[in-house]
This record gives structure tokens, sequence and C-alpha cells, in this order.
């Protein structure tokens, strides 16, 4: 499958939801207008939805996902993004778009370049295409670094999601049973 290379900046027409990339283009136009009653439109409103972002970590539940939007858009940092190099994927009433978002976050007096990889999958519900997940990762760890300053104090009080208890617990188990 070779990646589509238009940009998707979110100021395409139609961007929707009647399809699955006229509703990824109407993410793109909410995200970068800073306009979180669109991103609503956008996400299905319900405890499916999940994402996974640099800053905000894995978040469940659109009442969890627009707090970390809230935090993003109305702090004093700028950010925009447009999706690159993506293939579209389509079964049934999923369809998801693997790519790479490019932009920049200005903050501080600062502008830092991005590049992140990106999944964001929508499902048709009720006649619409509805966002149910999105998936965010900065590989290169200067960069990420740069990010998280620029973000810096947007996710200092962002509630924790409950850690993996089993998890931890097994991994204390270990450390006592093989400690010296």
């Amino acid at each position: 499958m070779k990646p589509n290379p238009e940009p998707v900046t979110g100021w395409e027409p139609n961007a929707d939801g009647a399809s699955p990339y006229r509703a990824l283009c109407e993410y793109y136009r909410a995200f970068n207008s800073r306009d979180l009653s669109l991103l609503a439109r956008n996400w299905a409103q319900s405890e499916d939805a999940s994402i996974d972002d640099p800053m905000a970590g894995v978040r469940r539940g659109w009442r969890s996902i627009r707090e970390v939007y809230e935090r993003l858009l109305d702090g004093p940092a700028l950010l925009r993004v447009e999706l690159v190099d993506y293939t579209i994927h389509e079964a049934g009433d999923l369809a998801w778009f693997v790519g790479l978002e490019r932009g920049y976050v200005r903050a501080r007096q600062e502008e830092v370049p991005l590049e992140i990889r990106a999944t964001l999958m929508f499902r048709r519900m009720d006649g619409r295409w509805r966002q149910v997940h999105h998936h965010a990762s900065i590989d290169d760890p200067r960069l990420l670094a740069r990010y998280q300053g620029a973000l810096q104090g947007a996710f200092a009080t962002l509630p924790a999601e409950p850690r993996n208890v089993v998890g931890l617990a097994r991994r204390a188990f270990v450390r006592e049973t093989v400690a010296p």
C-alpha cells in the first residue's frame, strides 16, 4: 500500500464526518482551530474511546479525553499539525489512518518542530464516522523532551489513570524475593 502524499490539514472542503476521510479532516480542523465543540462532535461520546498521547499518557472515555484537549488547546502553547504520508484502512464500520503528524508547538518564545507517528481510528455510529482512538508517539528522545518541556505545566494536575495494580504488585514481589 502506497502512502498518500497529500497532507490532511483540516482545511479541506466537506470536513464533516460523512466518510472516514471527511471525519479525519474534521478532526484536524477542530484541533488546529482549537475548537473543543467540533472535537466533541468528532469523537465518540463513550467510555470505549481512548487516546495514547506523549503528554497525557493513556486516557479512556470521552470525559477524560476532553480534559486532555482542554489542557492542550486552552493553554498558552500553540500547536499545529497535519497528517502526511498516511494510509487509509477500512473494514466494515471501522476505518483507521496510519501516518506521520508534522507541525510545531510554539511556547515560551520557542518553536519546537513536531514529527509524531500517529494512528487514528474511526467507527461508523448512527450514520456518522466518529473517532474512537488516537495514538501518537514521538520516536526521537530529544524531540520528545523539547515537546514535553514546551507543554510543561499543562498536564501537571491531570489525574493519573489507575495503574495496573497486578503488574506493580508483581514487580514488587520480584524485587523482594530477588533482593539479597
